[in-house]
């Protein structure tokens, strides 16, 4: 695993250490994933799974919309403390694991806060890991290249854990939880021994989320010095803001497809499967498209990256469509793969779109605001699969109209993007 995780210079940059982490990482999370689900959702029946999950998203995830932004602009502050904020992360959901331990066998209420902080710390996590990527990226290959291996570990870990986690709940409901005790506790001593360069943040400053002006365009008067934007703010470019849009409306799919399908198939199970058996298939659907997003991900160049986030946001939508005038096993499976391969790989594109389009001054800053808005849009889309109607036809047309408005808007602006790039600069008399 180590030559592996070292290969193409990243032993010698120090990414083979964050792979490791990362995988660390996404194995404890999958631990309290599965303790939560079979707390929540397989341990009662359907109606009454509903309203857990409800009373979940609403407890949990509520709290997070208003969280969620500040911590990006929270991480700015301490970017000379990288590796102690990704220590922390893991320290706080260790010790929060603990503590779920008892309540999941008692069914308390204090679960859910505990899960909240499970989540907040889950994504700071990943906000810090997206942002210390580029400081650790090997001279020979390039950022997207780099995202991809580490969640490809991160798929792989979590895949293992589940098959792990899976063995420890048949000991009993709280097990997958002290797992996760033990794999946050040495996650904490492996964040402290990433490079001394993660706490580095020479030159960087913080970016605004909002195109920044036409360069074609006639040039505007200057300013007021008082209505002029400060010093440390920076916008990032039209094609960025472009792929944000694309990527935040596949995340959301993703987001009510994991809730949505879940409870569908619970209760509705499609093909003469059990509920078992097609949660199961939805699952490897799922978690093999995000693998091979990632894979292909390794091949993705750096042009391009536009068409390559419109096309996936084309696929998605086009699967969504087939599985809403095709309702079936096959349909679903399919919807659920795509989504994971374009999620996937247009995040990566994203990646590769922020690593050339976003000066390095403010590109650290960038990730951690564009990280922060695709949970949140995660969040939404689970919000919306846990309060429509369980009705497959209904529910898949719904995504389907989300798409293609997000599509539709998508086109236009990569139009607009290539004529603002065919038009000719006006000539200095």
């Amino acid at each position: 695993m180590r030559k592996a995780t070292s290969a193409q210079g990243a032993g010698e940059s120090g990414l083979s250490s964050l792979i490791e982490l990362h995988a660390l990482n996404s194995f404890g999370d999958m631990l309290i994933t599965i303790a939560l689900a079979s707390t929540i959702f397989f341990s009662v029946p359907t109606d009454q799974a509903r309203g857990r999950v409800a009373l979940y998203l609403l407890v949990t995830m509520a709290p997070f919309a208003v969280l969620a932004p500040v911590i990006g602009p929270l991480l700015d502050r301490v970017p000379h403390g990288r590796r102690a904020a990704m220590a922390t992360s893991m320290l706080v959901r260790a010790i929060l694991a603990w503590s779920m331990a008892g309540a999941v066998v008692s069914g308390s209420l204090a679960l859910y806060p505990a899960a909240l902080g499970c989540l907040v710390a889950s994504k700071a996590y990943g906000v810090v890991r997206s942002v210390v990527v580029p400081r650790l990226k090997p001279a020979g290959i390039t950022l997207v290249k780099a995202n991809s291996r580490v969640t490809l570990a991160g798929l792989l870990a979590t895949g293992l854990a589940a098959g792990v986690g899976g063995l420890l709940h048949l000991i009993g409901p709280g097990w997958p939880l002290r797992g996760a005790f033990v794999v946050f506790l040495i996650g904490v001593l492996m964040a402290f021994h990433l490079p001394h360069q993660v706490d580095s943040a020479k030159g960087e400053q913080r970016a605004v989320l909002h195109a920044e002006p036409d360069p074609a365009a006639p040039e505007e008067q200057p300013q007021p010095a008082a209505d002029r934007p400060t010093g440390r703010l920076r916008t990032v470019g039209p094609a960025v803001i472009l792929g944000l849009r694309a990527v935040a409306a596949l995340r959301w799919l993703t987001g009510f497809l994991t809730l949505f399908l879940a409870f569908l198939l619970r209760v509705a199970p499609v093909g003469g499967l059990t509920p078992t058996q097609s949660l199961g298939l939805l699952a490897v659907a799922a978690g093999g498209g995000n693998a091979l997003g990632s894979v292909f991900g390794s091949w993705l160049r750096t042009r391009g990256s536009e068409a390559i986030i419109t096309t996936m946001l084309a696929l998605a939508t086009a699967a969504a469509v087939a599985s809403t005038l095709w309702y079936g096993l096959g349909t679903v499976m399919l919807v659920a793969a795509v989504a994971g391969i374009a999620a996937s790989l247009a995040k990566l594109a994203l990646d590769a779109l922020i690593q050339r389009d976003v000066p390095e001054a403010v590109r650290t800053s960038t990730f951690a605001r564009s990280e922060t808005l695709m949970q949140l849009c995660w969040v939404v889309g689970g919000t919306v699969g846990i309060l429509l109607p369980l009705h497959g036809t209904l529910g898949l047309a719904v995504a389907t109209g989300v798409l293609a408005v997000a599509l539709v808007w998508t086109v236009v602006s990569l139009i607009r993007l290539g004529a603002r790039r065919g038009a000719p600069h006006p000539r200095v008399a």
